[in-house]
């Protein structure tokens, strides 16, 4: 009875929380604190312009990346906030190359930055806000969608990767 009571919940809302804002707001603001209070030693090789051009462009792709995932939902007219359930299973645009282009979007923007900026501590938020949003939001995301959109989810995990690559 329990079990059946949490596959509801799970089918009807992926999270109470809305976990990967939050995680990757803080990663943001306490990496930039910590670069300004306790900044980590820096690789010389990554402390050029060249390097620091490279960071930048990550940091763009990742906003392009979360701004054209946004726009795919928005024009599929479906939910965007990841604890609301989920109106449509999009699989189009970004959402062909990465289920989760938004999360891995803000990743490569915490990580731009953090070589753009030579700020080891957005680096290390990066990683920890997506191994966070990897537990915390996206196992029961993946659970919700699977509840609710079934056959149609399943080959669409088949054939799409979580973060981009296999």
């Amino acid at each position: 009875m329990e079990q059946e009571k949490s596959q509801a919940d799970v089918a009807h809302t992926p999270n109470r929380i809305p976990w990967p804002p939050l995680l990757y707001g803080a990663a943001l603001i306490g990496g930039l604190l910590l670069g300004r209070l306790a900044p980590l030693p820096w690789p010389a090789v990554l402390d050029i312009l060249p390097a620091r051009m490279v960071g930048a462009g990550l940091a763009l792709v990742g906003v392009g990346l979360d701004l054209s995932a946004l726009a795919t939902l928005y024009r599929a007219h479906t939910n965007v906030l990841p604890h609301r359930a989920a109106d449509r299973l999009i699989t189009h645009g970004p959402f062909a190359l990465s289920r989760n282009p938004i999360y891995l979007g803000n990743t490569l923007l915490l990580t731009g930055l953090g070589i753009a900026l030579g700020n080891a501590w957005l680096l290390a938020g990066a990683l920890l806000a997506a191994l966070a949003t990897h537990h915390l939001a996206i196992l029961r995301e993946e659970a919700h969608l699977q509840a609710k959109f079934g056959a149609a989810f399943e080959a669409y995990r088949s054939r799409v990767p979580r973060w981009f690559i296999r």
